[in-house]
Parts: structure tokens; C-alpha cells; sequence
């Protein structure tokens, strides 16, 4: 069995569906069979997780399992490669039940050995697109795109559909330019011709300051409706929200849903938001924390009602704490450790000491007479989770960044959080769904010391894929792999800034991520849409060639130069442009040159011609010049104007005159999913770190329209990528940072 379930993780299978596979005797005999019969061609080291994959779903899928020796080696021999082959295998020896198998007509049906190259998806969808042109410039975005990509992958039966969905959403843009207002107003629903009374009722969440006591779970006492009363007077029914971050350590992706959420419910509701600093452990807080979080509050586009501190209520805190005790439900404890460690049954043997005794212990840790750990003041109540009298006070002798030595007792979280929320009559504790474990707390304390008690609103935390965001992991980490919490591989807010994410982008998507009580895991290509749909209007063109290869152009002058004028937005003229120089000696990707003509390849050969684009040339290739180890080092070409040259059938980009600058290319930086999931990676997420996610290339080429950027200003380098100027740049050397590609791409971040 062991040795079964090592064989179901080796292709790439986790140790959970491995197991679940062990369940079921008839799948678990054919996935061994396969990968048996694929082992026998490849060796045990061969067979990868995308041929395990194709494998697994190929066991679970046939019925005729005499056919599994004969399809498990043709996944094996990576004739089938596709689940798309695979659906049409499946089916093939469904239809042939009985004869043998006619390799020619398998290979044909199946696709056997065809493979789609991106020019032929890039000329098919130029195609379909130019069949129905004049509908989608009526119609524009309203157009059925569905229709596209259908007319195109019929065209390219084998062809992969998410390349072509990509082609089809560039070639689309390229056509209509970005979506406008009236592309993004909703087309109106025909209106039915009778609505009854119910369809006129809608169920909807409104805001209601006042009536916290409406809220399922909130506890009414005798006193509630005078404290209410006493807490509209003072707010005249304005809703007040808060955002509690910690000061120990940066925000990330999660923290800005929560900004999202606290500001834009209290500005939709016409109320105010308060940044307020849970300061209540010094040993972790630093100035720089401080900052940092405020800088990204306002990065993103929010202003606080007021900044405050949990340390502005000390003493306030202290007295209630007094009143606590006064009144039964707290006592000083004298458990260490363990003992306390998750508040365990049995109960503490302090828990029922004389309250005069509990005031005198509480003043003697507060005057410094017990050493660390000695005495905890606790509350007396039991939490949803079964956890016991949870710490309102514990003894710190450290100095506070804003109190100094002035305390040496500390509120915990429990007792501070929904006391300050109360002082500052927030309205709406609105908190991640792994607090909901402390509501019953939250309104316990309030109503056991008779104030004003807030209503608490739980929602899912954001997380997303291929990252890792403890504020604990990441602190133990990162000084190990990377330079600081900007680093623009990681997604902390600093970060992501630093990448050249714009803030209007992150809101969008904690926008259409929405707000759920479920925890959402999300995948970082939705977030990257947000970042193209945001720079696509935003980020003006320019020309950089990553890899240069020299061109000289022989039919120009040594000393000719003219000025080429370049659209900053392409898609509107009239937000402006910049011009280039147009010398002899330009630069082109080597990318963008191949010695030896191949099919479907459009850009520039000895054979085939390539226009330049914006500056009204074709050029044709007349010499290619070598290094001595046979590299393309140089092209001597002759230029014409494209006015009366044949229309080539591309355009590329190029450089003239062009400024040396270094370009940080990212990848993600975990290669799993899931990097902290033991079965995806047992070996701990440390093992998992991406050796590839930064390629810095020292020597690439950029026009000079980008000399007097500052930095975080974003271009989109044309046919390239999105980038933004990174801090480490100088006078002398700018350095660019691309945040994403063009184009979807599921290996970048």
C-alpha cells in the first residue's frame, strides 16, 4: 500500500487524492497499470506531472481497460498530449470496441503529431476578426466574443483555447482600443410585463446605526437600548468604522481588501473611518511600521477620519479593568506556560480568590512588583472555541514607543479590541471570518462592564496562490531569500507598489473579488488583469529592446537623423505623443531576426522584409555579420518607405540613439500553489522557492523618451511588457521593473 502510494505521488498526484485513488480498487489497478507500462519507456524519473496528469485522467475515464497498454503508451510516447487528445483517444477505442486499432486513422483523428504554432492562432484570429469587422466596430465590446473564439478554434481544431482566447482579446483591443463608459454601462434587462407584489421585494443589508440589537448574535441587555441612545446622541447616527492593523510588521493583499472594505463601507454609508494602531505589544512595534501602514492607507487612495492608538486608552483601559474585577468576572492568575498556554480545563486555582485580593495583586503588577510571566490578569467567561477565562493583562517590562516607561502591564487583543472600538463608538467591528471564534467575547466583555457595546460583521479572508503572507513566516524567511519587504517578488503593498501596481488596480480587485463570508483563494492572473485593465489607460508607450541586436542601415547617411513622433496611446492620439530619433544605427530584439526562414514566422529574415514600427520604413535584410564563435552580431540592411513598399507582414519595435538601462523580469516565487501545504510540498515552503523568479538583464535599450521619469512611473514597452521605474535607479542608469506581461502568461506574477 505504501509503496503504491509513493508510485500515485511520483506523478505529480498530492498524498490526499493519492489516497482517496487507494479507495477505489478498479482505478487504483488501471493508474498502476499506466503508469507501469509508462515507467517501462521513460524510467521512473520520465514520467512528469503533465504526463501523470493525462495518466490519472485516462484511468478514471476509460472503460475498456484492454485498451489501457495500448493508451497509456501513447500518452508515454507523448503522442497524446493534450486532454483534447485525450477526449478524442477516449472516444476513438470507445467507437472501435472490438477491432484492432488502426494506428493511421487513431493518429488522425486524435491529432497525432500536429502542432499549432502562435502565428497560425495569430492568423486565424486575424481572420475571423476581419470576417466580422464591421459588427464588432458597430458593436463593439457588446459583440459575442464567444462567436470569435468559436469560429477560430474550428479553424484550429488542436490548437490550445487559452492561446486563442489570448489572441483574440489582443487582437480585439488592438482593433476597438480600451473600453470606454459606454462599453462598461450594463445593457438594461427587458423588463417583464407584470411584476407581482414579491417580485417588488428585495432582501437587501442596509447600514443602521442604532440598531447594533437587530444583529443575530447580539447579546440585549437592560441596559443596551439607554447605551444605544447615549451613542447616537454623541455620533447623530453616523456609521464609524475602523482599520486595526498591528504595527509589527507590512501590509499585504489581504490587508487591502480589509482597507477596501472598512473605508468604502463607511464612505458608501456616508460615515467615517478611523486608522487606529493596535499598539499593545512594544516588543514587536517599530516606528517604521507605523509609517509604512499609513503611507499604504493613503497609497491606495483612502484618508482616515483620525489616526489613533490603542495606547491613547491606556489608562482608560487600566480603570476598566479595575471595574472588571469590582464587579466579579476578572481575576490575577498565577499559571506559566503550559498551564496557560490555550486557557485548559481544569480551571485555574486563582479563579475564585476574593475580588479585594485580585485589585491588590492587579496594582501590585502594575507598580512592577512581579517579574515577566507571574501573574496574568484573566477574564472569567468561556469563548465559542471552549477556550477559558482568556488574558486581559499581562506583564511586559519593555519600553513602549509611545508611552515609554510608563507601563509595564499590556492589554491583550481580547480586551483591548472591542474597548477601543466602544470609546471610539465605531458602529461596525467589521473583521476577518477567523475572529468570529472571539465574538461572543467581544460582546461579553462590553456587556459585562454595562458600555456601549458595537455590532461585530465577520467576512472571508483574501488569499491568494503561489504566496506566502504570515507577518510570522515571512519575518523568519526573508531575510534568507530576499532584500526587503519591497522586494517586487513578494505581495505586500510596499511591494506590489514597487512593481509598478497601480492603487487604482488593487481596489478594483478587492472590488470584483467581493466581499463574502466564505475565505476566497484566488488566483494572481485576476489580479494582473486588474493591473492591465489599469495601464492600458494609464502607462504611455515607449520602445525598449531587452536583448539588442545591431542594424545598420546602409542606404541612410552616416550623420542622418529625423525625429519619428510616437502616440503615447495609440489607441487616443490626442493624450499626447513623444518623439525618437531615426538614425543609421538602430536596435532590434534578436528575437525579432531568425538566419534560417521557418513557416509561420513573419518577422524580419534574409527572405522576408519587416516594417518598423511608427517610424514609415520596411527594412530588408542585405548582410548578416558574425562574431567568431558564429553569433549574429550585426545586420546590414536597406530601408524603403512602407508607403511604397509592399505591406510586410509585420511590425516590430526598435531603438535609435537609446538610453542603456537594467530590467528586472519576475516570475512567481513559489513554484506550487499552495507553497505551505504539506502535501504539496512537504518539505516545507522554503523548498519550494522559485531558483528562477528574478532575471535582471544589465544591458538592455530603451528610447530617451523615458529620460526624465521618476520613480514608480509605469510605460508599456511596446510588445514587451508593463514597467515601472524602480528606486534602485541613479542618474547615470535607470533601472525598470516589469510589473506584467502584454498578455496573460500563468508562469509570471
Amino acid at each position: 500500500m505504501a509503496d503504491t502510494l509513493t508510485l500515485f505521488t511520483s506523478i505529480g498526484l498530492s498524498e490526499q487524492k493519492a489516497k482517496e485513488t487507494l479507495k477505489n480498487e478498479a482505478l487504483s489497478s488501471a493508474l498502476k497499470s499506466a503508469i507501469t507500462q509508462a515507467q517501462s519507456i521513460h524510467g521512473a524519473s520520465g514520467v512528469d506531472k503533465a504526463m501523470g496528469t493525462l495518466l490519472y485522467s485516462m484511468a478514471s475515464r476509460l472503460k475498456d481497460t484492454k485498451r489501457l497498454t495500448f493508451l497509456s503508451e501513447s500518452i508515454a510516447l507523448r503522442k497524446i498530449c493534450t486532454e483534447l487528445q485525450l477526449a478524442a483517444a477516449l472516444e476513438f477505442v470507445k467507437s472501435h470496441p472490438h477491432d484492432p486499432i488502426n494506428q493511421k486513422e487513431f493518429d488522425k483523428t486524435c491529432g497525432v503529431g500536429i502542432v499549432i504554432t502562435p502565428e497560425q492562432i495569430e492568423d486565424a484570429v486575424e481572420s475571423v476578426i476581419k470576417k466580422h469587422k464591421e459588427q464588432l466596430l458597430k458593436e463593439r465590446y457588446r459583440f459575442n466574443m464567444g462567436l470569435l473564439m468559436g469560429e477560430a478554434r474550428s479553424a484550429l481544431k488542436w490548437a490550445d483555447g487559452k492561446v486563442i482566447k489570448n489572441e483574440v482579446d489582443m487582437q480585439v483591443l488592438h482593433l476597438l482600443g480600451p473600453k470606454t463608459e459606454a462599453d462598461l454601462e450594463k445593457k438594461p434587462k427587458p423588463q417583464k410585463a407584470k411584476a407581482t407584489e414579491n417580485d417588488m421585494k428585495v432582501k437587501e443589508e442596509v447600514a443602521v446605526n442604532g440598531e447594533n440589537y437587530k444583529t443575530e448574535g447580539y447579546v440585549v441587555t437592560s441596559n443596551t437600548m439607554d447605551l444605544l441612545k447615549k451613542h447616537l446622541e454623541l455620533t447623530g447616527g453616523q456609521i464609524r468604522t475602523r482599520f486595526p492593523p498591528e504595527p509589527n510588521g507590512i501590509l499585504h493583499i489581504g490587508h487591502a481588501k480589509a482597507i477596501n472594505f472598512n473605508f468604502g463601507y463607511a464612505k458608501a454609508n456616508n460615515g467615517i473611518c478611523f486608522l487606529r494602531y493596535d499598539d499593545t505589544n512594544p516588543e514587536k512595534e517599530e516606528e517604521k511600521y507605523f509609517t509604512a501602514i499609513k503611507d499604504m492607507v493613503e497609497w491606495l487612495g483612502y484618508k482616515p477620519y483620525a489616526v489613533t492608538h490603542a495606547s491613547d486608552n491606556f489608562q482608560e483601559l487600566y480603570d476598566l479593568a479595575v471595574d472588571l474585577i469590582r464587579r466579579g468576572h476578572a481575576f490575577v492568575c498565577h499559571q506559566k506556560g503550559e498551564e496557560l498556554k490555550g486557557h485548559n480545563v481544569p480551571p485555574s486555582p486563582w479563579r475564585d480568590r476574593p475580588i479585594e485580593e485580585s485589585l491588590v495583586l492587579f496594582e501590585r503588577m502594575k507598580r512592577g512588583l512581579f517579574s515577566e510571566g507571574e501573574a496574568t490578569l484573566r477574564m472569567k467567561m468561556v469563548m465559542e472555541d471552549g477556550k477559558m477565562d482568556p488574558v486581559a493583562y499581562r506583564i511586559k517590562y519593555t519600553a513602549h514607543h509611545r508611552t515609554g516607561d510608563e507601563w509595564c502591564i499590556y492589554p491583550t487583543y481580547d480586551y483591548t479590541h472591542c474597548l477601543c472600538d466602544s470609546i471610539e463608538n465605531i458602529t461596525h467591528s467589521l473583521c476577518t471570518k477567523e475572529f468570529q471564534a472571539r465574538r461572543s467575547s467581544y460582546y461579553w466583555l462590553c456587556n459585562a462592564l454595562d458600555v456601549y457595546c458595537p455590532v461585530q460583521w465577520e467576512y472571508g479572508r483574501l488569499n491568494l496562490t503561489y504566496t506566502v503572507v504570515s507577518k510570522r513566516k515571512s519575518s523568519n524567511w526573508l531575510r534568507l531569500v530576499l532584500s526587503d519587504w519591497d522586494d517586487p517578488r513578494l505581495f505586500t503593498l510596499t511591494a506590489l507598489r514597487r512593481r509598478g501596481f497601480p492603487p487604482e488596480a488593487i481596489n478594483n480587485f478587492c472590488a470584483r473579488v467581493g466581499v463574502t463570508v466564505s475565505q476566497t483563494t484566488t488566483e494572481p492572473h485576476l489580479l494582473e488583469s486588474c493591473v492591465r485593465d489599469v495601464l492600458n489607460d494609464t502607462a504611455p508607450r515607449a520602445m525598449a529592446v531587452l536583448e539588442p541586436l545591431r542594424i545598420t542601415i546602409t542606404n541612410l547617411a552616416a550623420n542622418s537623423k529625423s525625429d519619428v513622433r510616437v502616440p503615447d496611446f495609440p489607441a487616443n492620439e490626442a493624450k499626447g505623443s513623444h518623439t525618437v530619433p531615426f538614425t543609421r544605427t538602430i536596435f532590434i530584439e534578436q528575437s525579432d531576426f531568425r538566419e534560417v526562414m521557418e513557416k509561420g514566422y513573419k518577422r524580419l529574415t534574409p527572405e522576408q522584409p519587416v516594417g518598423l514600427r511608427h517610424a514609415g520604413y520596411v527594412i530588408s535584410v542585405q548582410k548578416v555579420i558574425k562574431d567568431a564563435q558564429g553569433k549574429v552580431v550585426e545586420l546590414e540592411v536597406t530601408c524603403c518607405s512602407s508607403e511604397t513598399a509592399e505591406k510586410p507582414k509585420a511590425f516590430i519595435h526598435w531603438v535609435s540613439q537609446p538610453l542603456m538601462c537594467e530590467v528586472r523580469l519576475y516570475e512567481r516565487l513559489f513554484m506550487h500553489k499552495h507553497p505551505e501545504d504539506p502535501s504539496e510540498v512537504p518539505n516545507g515552503f522554503l523548498s519550494d522557492i522559485n531558483p528562477n523568479s528574478m532575471q535582471v538583464i544589465s544591458s538592455a535599450l530603451v528610447d530617451s523618451s523615458v529620460k526624465g521619469a521618476k520613480v514608480f512611473d509605469k510605460f508599456q514597452f511596446e510588445r514587451v511588457g508593463y514597467f515601472s521605474l524602480d528606486p534602485d535607479s541613479t542618474a547615470d542608469k535607470l533601472v525598470f521593473n516589469r510589473t506584467v506581461t502584454l498578455k496573460e502568461d500563468p508562469g509570471k506574477i
